[in-house]
């Protein structure tokens, strides 16, 4: 499969298991093209062309042609410019670096993350909240984050694979999408009554369970493994965490237990205010989760690739 190709796959797999539902990613790609038509030439010229055909900006291929054939990736959760180092240290004694691919993102994918946070807001409407407070609490969090991204160094990492001749691309929410559609379905056949019974459907999946053998595994934070879960709601994709008010909407549209990656102090204080019971499953090992089954999908569709595993990643198929 050339780079170019496995890109796309994965954009396709991003939209397919959008939690906003496949119709809504493509229809904000419509939006876009319309925007785009309406500019004149020399806005043209500076528009993000790739607004056109992928709604997540943070995943993009940051160095490379597209035409590299990709038959052996060095993935990691997060790749740095140590991490690219380590790809041509690996090259240099022989091993075969096709591509790196990394989980969070970086250079230009980086600088346009805070831009997928705006899909909260469909998210969170799909849980009852209303899409005029949706949209006004989502909006607030998006230039937050906008503009505490704007004054970072994007460039380091991806400068390095530059100058050492590394395909690099990122992933990250094509694949915080299969995780948040996998949990979700999962919890929604199987309907856990309790804390405890989640923590047992997670602790039977295999990145789960190599994280707490680590120290890092599900947690209960609020609640305890006999509280009821009442509605659950998979909350792990959409850029980074949304705004801390959706909090309070979540509890009042019904939804009983929270499942995330991580959630910050002041998140935490506010489920507990709300009597919200909220397990994290963990951050690194729900992403972990997320790529392997966009890797999984990417070897049923091409055949078998050769993974190298770094950054906290390690492969586990289905």
């Amino acid at each position: 499969m050339k780079l170019k190709e496995l890109f796309n796959f994965f954009i396709e797999q991003g939209i397919a298991a959008d939690p906003r539902g496949a119709e809504t990613a493509r229809l904000a790609l419509e939006t876009e093209k319309k925007k785009f038509a309406a500019l004149t030439t020399v806005e043209k010229e500076d528009f993000d062309t790739g607004r056109l055909t992928n709604p997540y900006l943070d995943s993009r291929i940051l160095n490379g042609s597209g035409e590299e054939n990709v038959n052996s990736v060095l993935v990691g959760i997060d790749i740095e410019t140590a991490e690219i180092m380590l790809a041509h240290a690996l090259k240099e004694r022989g091993r075969k670096v096709d591509l790196v691919l990394t989980h969070h993102p970086e250079g230009h994918a980086y600088a346009t993350f805070y831009e997928v946070i705006g899909m909260q807001a469909d998210i969170l409407h799909r849980q009852g909240v209303p899409i005029n407070i949706a949209e006004s609490l989502v909006e607030s969090r998006r230039t937050e984050v906008g503009r505490k991204v704007l004054p970072q160094n994007h460039a380091r990492a991806v400068d390095a694979a530059k100058l050492l001749e590394l395909p690099f691309m990122s992933a990250h929410t094509v694949a915080d999408n299969q995780v948040v559609n996998y949990l979700q379905n999962t919890f929604d056949t199987r309907a856990p009554k309790r804390l405890e019974d989640i923590m047992a459907i997670l602790n039977e999946m295999p990145e789960y369970r190599h994280a707490k053998k680590n120290g890092a595994g599900p947690r209960i934070i609020a609640g305890d493994k006999e509280s009821r879960t009442g509605k659950i709601f998979v909350d792990m994709t959409g850029g980074t965490e949304g705004p801390r008010e959706a909090i309070e909407k979540l509890a009042a549209a019904g939804v009983g237990t929270i499942v995330g990656m991580h959630m910050s102090e002041d998140h935490y204080k506010e489920a507990k205010k709300y009597h919200l019971n909220v397990v994290i499953a963990g951050h690194i090992s729900s992403d972990n989760v997320g790529v392997n089954l966009l890797l999984d999908a990417t070897e049923k569709k091409s055949g078998a690739i050769e993974v190298i595993e770094c950054s906290g990643f390690r492969r586990f198929k289905r």
